[in-house]
């Protein structure tokens, strides 16, 4: 079985911090967090998806253009695929980059040793999992994925999406010492944006009483890389 795509970004300078790549949206994801800006993606098949033999042609005519190629979603380690996916990219001279979330540490596993770069999303402290995602024990899963992170050696941002009614200040501020308590060396907060949004009461709850940048500057020192973004 092939790779099951979504869509994909022909290039892109932000998903994979320093490094021109392409982005492929990998379809299906077992969780259902309200705030998800790609909800194409969660169901395990589309009538839009791009045939895995489309990408690779694209991919063929972009070598030396481009530095690598991220493998994002829905979430990647849901597919089986994901691992051949991964290995002909190789193959033809890419890096290769990963987002997820986590939510399946033994695929995780896997495809870690092919993976060049991470980007793994922490959604909430751990035991308040299930609020976020819509999914119980997803709080488990992710822990034990940010730990094949961290155990792996592979370069890595841990990032978290911060919403004002999901998570306060004082969540992210517990969060961020929790995730350096454990070994998080790189870390980002990242502001909810409403854009791909289906969730009407998070778009229309999303201000902010202070800058994200304040929560920022109270947990910055715990982390050897740190970033606000949005």
């Amino acid at each position: 079985m092939t790779l099951r795509v979504g869509g994909m970004t022909p290039l892109s300078t932000t998903d994979w911090p320093g490094m021109l790549a392409a982005v492929v949206f990998c379809q299906g994801c077992p969780w259902r967090c309200g705030y998800c800006h790609n909800p194409g993606l969660i169901p395990a098949r589309s009538d839009s998806e791009i045939p895995w033999e489309e990408v690779l042609a694209f991919l063929h005519r972009r070598q030396g253009l481009l530095d690598g190629v991220v493998f994002s979603g829905g979430e990647p380690t849901l597919q089986a695929s994901l691992v051949d996916a991964m290995r002909e990219v190789r193959a033809l001279g890419f890096k290769v980059g990963l987002h997820t979330g986590g939510a399946y540490p033994q695929h995780l596993a896997t495809v870690l040793p092919l993976v060049d770069w991470v980007g793994l999303d922490v959604k909430a402290p751990f035991a308040d999992y299930a609020r976020i995602t819509g999914v119980p024990g997803s709080g488990e899963r992710a822990l034990a994925g940010l730990q094949q992170v961290l155990e792996s050696g592979v370069a890595y941002e841990i990032r978290t999406t911060v919403h004002p009614t999901l998570l306060n200040d004082g969540a992210v501020t517990d969060l961020a010492r929790d995730l350096a308590a454990r070994g998080v060396k790189h870390y980002a907060i990242q502001a909810f944006r409403s854009q791909g949004c289906q969730d009407d009461f998070l778009n229309q709850h999303a201000t902010r009483t202070q800058p994200l940048q304040s929560v920022g500057a109270a947990v910055a020192d715990l982390f050897e890389d740190f970033t606000v973004r949005g």
